[in-house]
């Protein structure tokens, strides 16, 4: 499955920002879907992850609360709503699928990171 993430930018701290990842190829809704993030000098760190009927979701506990993963099956697509966005969550955001962990190699396939920049 190819995997296209869209929708970061340059935001000030408390707005929000609507991160989506658009996938092709196989059928989405045979994936466990995630958000990663990844920060200058930082490892790879799990956001969120959604089950494949988007019932079930869990979340970092930095996020609980502000961020809120969805996806919609038919339009082949995941997103990532996140509120009251703090500098901290500056960092490259990256969908990936296939996983349910919180360990990046627990996932096969990686979008290409869209950047979020949180300004205090």
């Amino acid at each position: 499955v190819q995997l296209q993430a869209s929708g970061g930018g340059l935001v000030q701290a408390g707005g929000s920002l609507r991160l989506s990842c658009a996938a092709s190829g196989r059928t989405f809704s045979g994936y466990i879907m995630a958000w990663f993030r990844q920060a200058p000098g930082t490892e790879r760190e799990f956001v969120a992850a959604i089950s494949l009927n988007g019932r079930i979701t869990k979340y970092v506990d930095s996020v609980k609360g502000r961020f809120t993963i969805s996806r919609d099956n038919p339009k082949n697509t995941v997103y990532l709503q996140m509120n009251s966005l703090k500098p901290e969550d500056t960092a490259v955001y990256y969908c990936a699928a296939g996983g349910w962990t919180m360990s990046t190699i627990d996932y096969a396939y990686w979008g290409q990171g869209t950047q979020v920049t949180v300004s205090s």
